[in-house]
């Protein structure tokens, strides 16, 4: 990954903005703070098939990581990208 993502933790997402369009992943945290809820992930359909939900999930998911938080993907991509790379599964939280 080489884009530079940002965490805004006041609107609970991580961003990033290709060629002028803004495209987020959204999440809530849940369980007293212990789970990221992966609630939606929105790329502007002229910036799309980049790879930039790609790389706002990763970014997501190393953030969660680091932190200790277990991931729920609510989201539809948000669970298929962690159904094709297994090295994440360890984060999953169950419903």
């Amino acid at each position: 990954m080489t884009r530079s993502i940002a965490h805004n933790t006041a609107r609970h997402r991580y961003e990033y903005t290709e060629d002028g369009a803004l495209c987020v992943l959204d999440y809530e945290l849940r369980d007293a703070g212990a789970i990221m809820a992966i609630v939606h992930t929105g790329v502007p359909a002229a910036v799309g098939g980049r790879g930039v939900a790609a790389d706002l999930t990763r970014a997501a998911l190393d953030d969660a990581r680091s932190r200790g938080l277990k991931v729920l993907p609510l989201c539809s991509y948000a669970a298929a990208w962690l159904r094709r790379h297994p090295e994440y599964q360890d984060l999953l939280s169950r419903p």
